[in-house]
């Protein structure tokens, strides 16, 4: 038994079932003057009590009971869910009936009133739930994976901190050396490289923030935004970083306040 394989209508069936239990301690017809019993008064309302509440009680039973044993047991043939739709429906009618057909000198209760929307939402979802996508979803959704800093998935995505890293733009990636040995020579690109002193790092912002040209344009090319990983590949003074995004644009972060290295 998997309380995850319920469905938002099994939901409904299971709140409509509640409902009809509290109808039933309920008038269900009311006069003035008078004190009007509830359905389990059988001295009164005989046929109220078998052919709506209990129809109902036992229609919702077997409903949630097919939704965790599909492949269950089957009544004269018919599994289940048939049952319970066809036990709902009968429910459903005989409580629009008793309201039909109530007594000329009393009025509606609140238990026979509450008892027909009760019933009438049992035998809604029995017959159209599952063809209706928002009573078809899951009750209890699946629990997310939890979620790495800024919203960055765990080992997925560009600059993952844990994972493989880029190398910084402008600069060919070289081959890891053998455990022991010194990294192969490669080809220098000509392009400058950071600074002798400036070891390149991730990072993420706290909230988005422009990134400009490092022409010294006042125009922003891009915006960094939170829940992605960035890479800073040289630094102009105490707070200025020269940062990459993901399309390998380059350009100056001057505001480098809260942002997390990776």
């Amino acid at each position: 038994m998997n309380i995850r394989s319920l469905t938002r209508g099994d939901g409904v069936v299971i709140g409509a079932a509640a409902l009809l239990f509290i109808a039933s301690f309920l008038d269900f017809y009311s006069a003035t003057g008078i004190d009007m019993p509830s359905a389990w008064d059988t001295d009164v309302y005989t046929l109220a009590l078998p052919t709506i509440f209990l129809l109902g009680f036992i229609a919702a039973g077997l409903l949630i009971a097919a939704r965790f044993k599909p492949e269950g047991p089957k009544l004269a043939g018919l599994p289940l869910s048939a049952w319970g739709t066809v036990l709902a429906v009968a429910a459903a009618w005989s409580a629009l009936w008793s309201m039909i057909t109530s007594p000329s000198r009393a009025d509606l209760g609140a238990g026979c009133i509450l008892a027909f929307l009760a019933t009438l939402a049992l035998a809604g979802v029995a017959v159209a739930g599952e063809k209706i996508p928002a009573l078809a979803g899951r009750l209890v959704p699946e629990p997310k994976p939890a979620a790495s800093p800024y919203g960055a998935q765990p080992g997925t995505g560009y600059g993952y901190p844990g994972g493989q890293q880029p190398q910084p733009y402008g600069t060919t990636p070289q081959p890891a050396p053998p455990y022991g040995g010194t990294p192969a020579p490669g080809p220098q690109d000509a392009a400058p490289g950071p600074a002798a002193d400036f070891s390149p790092f991730w990072f993420a912002v706290p909230v988005a923030r422009p990134l400009f040209g490092e022409d010294g344009s006042p125009t922003p090319i891009a915006e960094l935004a939170p829940g992605t990983w960035y890479l800073a590949v040289d630094q102009r003074g105490p707070s200025t970083l020269i940062a990459q995004t993901q399309d390998g644009r380059r350009g100056v972060l001057n505001d480098t306040s809260g942002i997390q290295r990776g």
